[in-house]
């Protein structure tokens, strides 16, 4: 999309919303291109972030270990009849 400098200031914020969203906003002086307006970081797309969540799960569950329930992970600090060891 092409718009003038002199248009741009009455809609910059519809601008830039737009080209957060990925669309490419180019300012003209005289009909000459002067300056591009692009998102700081690229959006992310929904089939990368569920890639990227299905990764930190499998890397998640692989590091499980098995063991003591965490209810009764510090039992041995107490003796029989419940009081500190």
């Amino acid at each position: 999309m092409q718009i003038s400098v002199s248009d741009a200031k009455a809609h910059l914020s519809e601008l830039v919303r737009r080209a957060q969203a990925g669309d490419e906003i180019v300012l003209t002086r005289h009909g000459q291109a002067i300056v591009r307006l692009v998102p700081v970081k690229a959006p992310v797309d929904a089939s990368a972030r569920r890639a990227l969540i299905a990764s930190v799960r499998a890397s998640a569950a692989a590091k499980v270990t098995s063991g003591a329930e965490a209810a009764r992970s510090q039992d041995f600090l107490y003796g029989d009849d419940g009081l500190p060891v």
